[in-house]
């Protein structure tokens, strides 16, 4: 049975679903979960294209046609892997021809249910931007460099709160020295997906739990809602002694390549000034971490501070923090935000 849903339904069916657009495609953006068995390659794509352009429509089709003959079998293997019980979701850019086309092949190879997406993906996107109107009430983990505040997170994931870490769904931990060790970062519409998908799965009635960002988490931009939401949230803001936390980054950091260090530095040099920064890359090269960090913090710690000034006094609530103890910590500040935070808006 062959069933055109729209994007609300379509995701809310929960059945595996298929993006028969081309790789180059699904890479710049995909509903997650999603799994790519493509109609044509980039390449096939691109000639069929040309084709629909410069000759019509019908030239192209049978274009298309020539390209997909040899995979049909192929494409309903694949889909019955992913659907045993052959009930399936399938979709491309605007819902067309090549949804339409899988879509009815798979219908006739005997699947009992396969769902198409209205709109297609370009829908989907539609539906993502919009649903970042609506924020749920938010507390924000704060603290200078080098605090732990990932590790707190989860340590409060742990202890029952909502938590979305907006660094691991970017792959990048914000700072200059954010991409070492991280994978290449998701293009601008994947996290936005990739957002959208962890902020779906929350429950609205109870506050949600992020960490204090920038806008910008290295080449990715949270949506400005959630931004100004964030900005508003109040903050509880771990205070860590400075050599606890220059202790920390030498542990989380000091087995990068000292080339990679480097670079790093020289990214923000400017910002350091120039005799901070020779310093800070004399004492990397004689292999003293720990200097290299302090000297670093130096600007860190100015520029957090000077965003969290920009905040309401009344929203920041510090507590002491100690390295050793994130755990302690993350209780506390459950309890502290139970205490002096709002859970509705």
């Amino acid at each position: 049975m062959l069933r055109p849903l729209p994007v609300t339904d379509f995701l809310a069916a929960g059945l595996p679903i298929i993006d028969v657009r081309s790789p180059g495609e699904f890479a710049r953006g995909h509903i997650p979960a999603a799994v790519n068995v493509p109609l044509f390659s980039d390449a096939e794509r691109a000639v069929v294209g040309t084709l629909y352009k410069q000759t019509g429509r019908d030239a192209a089709v049978l274009e298309g046609l020539r390209i997909v003959g040899p995979k049909l079998a192929g494409i309903v293997e694949r889909a019955t892997e992913l659907a045993p019980d052959r009930r399936i979701a399938v979709h491309c850019w605007r819902g067309g021809e090549r949804s339409g086309s899988v879509a009815w092949l798979l219908d006739k190879a005997g699947f009992g249910e396969v769902l198409t997406l209205r709109g297609g993906y370009k829908a989907f996107r539609k539906h993502v931007l919009a649903s970042f109107v609506q924020v749920p009430t938010l507390r924000i983990l704060g603290g200078y460099t080098g605090t732990g505040k990932t590790a707190t997170l989860q340590h409060l994931a742990a202890l029952g709160e909502q938590v979305i870490d907006l660094e691991a769904l970017a792959q990048h931990k914000g700072s200059a020295f954010g991409m070492l060790g991280e994978k290449l970062q998701p293009t601008q519409e994947h996290f936005e997906n990739l957002l959208w998908n962890a902020l779906r799965k929350m429950d609205g009635t109870r506050p949600l739990w992020l960490e204090d960002e920038s806008r910008n988490i290295g080449k990715v931009i949270l949506p400005l809602p959630l931004f100004e939401a964030l900005r508003k949230a109040p903050v509880y803001f771990a205070d860590m002694p400075v050599e606890e936390r220059v202790q920390r980054l030498v542990q989380d950091y000091g087995a990068f390549a000292q080339e990679d260090l480097a670079a790093a530095v020289q990214r923000i040099a400017k910002r350091l000034g120039p005799q901070h920064a020779k310093a800070a890359l004399e004492a990397l090269a004689s292999g003293d971490l720990a200097t290299v960090a302090r000297i670093t913090l130096g600007y860190y710690d100015k520029a957090y501070a000077h965003g969290l000034a920009q905040r309401d006094a009344a929203s920041v609530h510090r507590l002491e923090a100690s390295a050793t103890d994130l755990r302690a910590l993350a209780q506390r500040l459950k309890e502290h935000a139970a205490a002096t935070a709002p859970t509705v808006h």
